[in-house]
């Protein structure tokens, strides 16, 4: 994420934690790039510098009818900065905080074949274990892996896959060969 984003982000964070009003401006910021994900022309016309920002602005205030009166005026400066088409990726680094701020941890699970609700649960249990958190994880089937596991949790990646292994081991290989 851009550093632009997660000070926006954070600027947002401190005022709705102020206010007491986090999980409701982290829900509508959410729905807002929700929007933008599901109409591709919108994040399109958002991101487009020809546009003027009053249009981008105007655009923005009528999505965003009905939000928090924070939300509303976070998106019309946001525009007005040039920045609307990055709403997707402040939301993200918004998300982030609460997360942490609730001592919550996001983390997907990638398997070669689906985990039961039992082999996931037990996963789940040993990362809470480890990292202290309260554990939100994803789950989803890559058969490209052959086997065993990858673990995200933000931008950190532990690969404990055979794919992963087959490939450190060449790597070491062809080191080892030069």
């Amino acid at each position: 994420m851009a550093v632009t984003q997660r000070m926006y982000a954070g600027a947002l964070f401190e005022a709705a934690q102020e206010e007491g009003r986090l999980e409701q401006v982290a829900a509508d910021l959410t729905a807002i790039a929700v929007a933008l994900e599901e109409v591709p022309e919108l994040g399109a016309f958002l991101r487009n510098p020809q546009v003027e920002s009053a249009g981008k602005a105007a655009v923005l205030a009528e999505i965003s009818d009905g939000a928090d009166e924070l939300v509303r005026n976070f998106v019309r400066l946001v525009a007005e900065k040039g920045r609307a088409g990055e709403l997707a990726g402040m939301s993200e680094e918004l998300e982030a905080l609460v997360a942490h701020a609730q001592n919550r941890l996001a983390v997907e699970l990638q398997t070669a074949r689906e985990l039961s609700d039992a082999e996931a649960d037990a996963i789940v249990k040993k990362i809470e274990a480890a990292s202290g958190r309260e554990v939100e994880a994803t789950r989803s089937v890559d058969p490209g892996l052959i086997g065993g596991i990858v673990v995200h949790v933000g931008s950190f990646r532990a690969d404990g896959s055979v794919r992963g292994r087959l490939e450190r081991l060449r790597q070491e290989l062809a080191a080892t060969a030069s």
